[in-house]
């Protein structure tokens, strides 16, 4: 079956199940659908794999601009905060996609059965790339995506297509990016320790020093490392952590706006006010309005 052929009909399996409100029959299977164009959103980027049937997209990470549409596939390696928009859907031609999640312990499980080949020491791949997919990734997205009319086959077979699209990944044009999330002694890995302290300890103050050390790391490596698969400075990832956070609770909670930025993290409430609406487009309390107001967004990367 030729590549057009594998978007075609992975464009009818999404359309179908995208929008049942029903839980799918393939566990961490991923399904967008968008009729609309929409203005640039924040949301956090898990690890994840995104193949695009339909439409097309834009991320934008720090200052690098990623473009994917049909027939292509994003790769993210540790969780990001990133602004994305659907840059190409309408009612007609909805925008379409598929994905699973990227575990570490299934990829390093897949890197110890077959031997494959560890990555020099020091590698260091950026934590977000696009390619086009090959016709064997979309040959096994297809059946994956079939298994979903199929639930009685599903239990057995959808793990035997997800590692076989793990394999594609590995073997593939992002193959090095792939397995630094299953090497537990990757660069990729000293990263994502430090980005979850940063996660989990938003509203503490940062210390490089300390990163570098959980990492692994002296201040400066860790700094061009960070660098490197965030493009953006521990400092300004922790900033756009807190501020996310901080729209989530302007979102669910009717404290007070400057409340929620000291709960976050921020000393003075006129600077996460001007913070939060150069991240966002408004002020955070204009925002929360139109936010509690039910307008919805969602991701494939969320």
């Amino acid at each position: 079956m030729s590549p057009n052929a594998h978007l075609h009909e992975l464009r009818a399996l999404i359309d179908r199940h995208a929008s049942r409100p029903r839980p799918l029959a393939v566990d961490g299977l991923l399904l967008t659908r968008a009729d609309r164009p929409e203005a640039p959103t924040a949301s956090l980027a898990r690890p994840v794999l995104a193949i695009v049937a339909q439409g097309s997209k834009r991320l934008t990470l720090g200052d690098r601009v990623h473009d994917y549409g049909a027939g292509q596939y994003l790769v993210v390696s540790v969780d990001l905060p990133v602004a994305g928009h659907y840059t190409q859907a309408g009612p007609e031609k909805p925008f379409l996609a598929c994905g699973l999640a990227l575990e570490p312990a299934k990829i390093a499980s897949l890197l110890l059965d077959t031997g494959t080949t560890p990555l020099p020491r020091g590698t260091t791949s950026h934590g977000l790339a696009v390619c086009d997919a090959s016709a064997e990734l979309l040959d096994a997205a297809v059946r994956l995506l079939r298994l979903c009319d199929r639930p009685g086959d599903a239990p057995v077979l959808a793990p035997l297509i997800e590692k076989e699209i793990l394999w594609r990944l590995i073997t593939g044009e992002q193959g090095a990016l792939v397995r630094q999330i299953g090497l537990a002694d990757s660069q990729l890995t000293h990263i994502s320790r430090a980005i979850r302290w940063i996660r989990d300890h938003h509203t503490e103050t940062l210390r490089i020093e300390d990163l570098a050390r959980l990492a692994g790391m002296s201040a400066s490596p860790f700094h061009r490392h960070f660098r490197a698969v965030t493009a953006l400075t521990p400092i300004q990832y922790q900033k756009r952590i807190r501020l996310q956070e901080a729209r989530l609770l302007l979102m669910s909670s009717t404290e007070d706006v400057a409340d929620i930025g000291f709960a976050v993290g921020y000393d003075s409430a006129s600077q996460f006010s001007r913070e939060y609406r150069r991240a966002f487009g408004s002020p955070p309390g204009q925002d929360a309005v139109r936010l509690r107001g039910g307008v919805s967004e969602s991701s494939l990367t969320r």
